[in-house]
């Protein structure tokens, strides 16, 4: 097949479009407002329903009710427009309700910058809103792999009846990269049925309420536990990671995201010091690939980890339970908006080693 160049907005509306998504409900936010621009234009040709809601928060309602019905929907935002998401998407979790959410994260805390940033990893993967919930989150790297995780995240939303994360720095939004559009268009007849959503008895079945009210407290802790027993059920089937060169690396990269392709860079320039160097990366940080990173790090020729983020630090505290003391664990990062180089990331991991 031959590729196209795509901007990675406009890659993941059509990509969420090609995987059957039929109700998108946004606002826009810099850096993901071609998100919403695009599917206005795109989503009526399929056949679906484009809706710029009147705030984040309604959006986030909107998605509920549309997942409700048994429609494949999705919305997007960045940083603080996911903020404003988040009793809506606890409101998901408890009613088991599917939907695809973007985040094109940009500089925070507050307002911040419209410059991308990674400061949203712990309100991702530790819950930004209230209560025991999870969701399953995709860290892409690239565009190609936003538009080949598309799919299986609308599918995965599906299969558990959760939502799913997308989370991808604005780095990723606005570059430009050739994509392979690898899989043909799902059709609606080959979305699964739902036989619990909202569509009407028809005087044919009792009528299906959807619900995360619980007002007894033994029924709201059964209900906790049942979710848990899902949630080790996605855990145990659903963790992805990447390894690059760590069979005889000296120290040992972790990152998601555009500073996982810094830290490949900062490979090649390791390796002209005569430095033996590798990355991990988590595609999905949750769930996070504990095991594997342990295995990884564990190797004796393995000397350090360095964790690499555009933040002040946040992954670290996956990393280090993950590595699990087996080796030192150190951080290399910048916040609000600003990218470190490969150089740095390079000096980051002499600095570890003790060169």
């Amino acid at each position: 097949m031959s590729k196209e160049l795509w901007k990675g907005n406009e890659a993941i509306a059509e990509a969420a479009i090609r995987a059957g998504c039929r109700c998108y409900f946004g606002y826009p936010i810099t850096p993901q407002s071609e998100i919403p621009e695009y599917m206005s234009f795109h989503m009526p040709k399929a056949g679906g329903v484009f809706l710029q809601s009147e705030s984040e928060v309604a959006a986030i309602n909107m998605v509920y009710g549309a997942a409700g019905a048994g429609a494949r929907v999705m919305t997007s935002s960045s940083s603080p427009g996911v903020s404003l998401k988040q009793e809506g998407i606890s409101y998901m979790c408890g009613a088991e309700l599917p939907g695809v959410i973007v985040n094109v994260m940009r500089g925070g805390p507050g307002l911040g910058t419209i410059q991308p940033a990674q400061g949203d990893y712990f309100q991702a993967t530790r819950g930004g809103g209230h209560g025991d919930y999870r969701l399953i989150v995709f860290a892409p790297a690239n565009i190609q792999e936003v538009v080949d995780l598309m799919q299986e995240a609308f599918d995965l939303a599906d299969k558990y009846r959760m939502p799913v994360m997308m989370l991808l720095d604005g780095m990723i939004g606005q570059m430009m990269e050739p994509v392979e559009w690898k899989r043909p268009a799902v059709k609606p007849e080959d979305l699964p049925k739902k036989p619990w959503a909202t569509t009407g008895t028809k005087n044919k079945r009792p009528p299906n309420i959807i619900n995360s009210l619980f007002i007894d407290a033994d029924a709201c802790n059964q209900n906790n536990i049942r979710l848990e027993e899902k949630y080790a059920r996605v855990t145990a089937s659903e963790q992805r990671y990447e390894t690059t060169d760590t069979e005889e690396a000296e120290v040992v990269f972790v990152a998601f995201g555009t500073p996982a392709r810094l830290a490949r860079a900062a490979v090649r320039l390791l390796a002209e010091d005569g430095i033996k160097a590798g990355v991990f990366r988590p595609i999905t940080v949750w769930p996070y690939p504990y095991d594997a990173l342990y295995e990884t790090a564990a190797q004796e020729n393995v000397k350090a980890v360095v964790t690499v983020e555009m933040n002040t630090g946040q992954m670290i505290d996956d990393v280090r339970i993950g590595v699990n003391g087996c080796k030192p664990v150190s951080f290399v990062g910048s916040a609000g908006g600003i990218i470190p180089t490969p150089y740095e990331v390079a000096e980051a991991a002499k600095k570890a080693l003790g060169r």
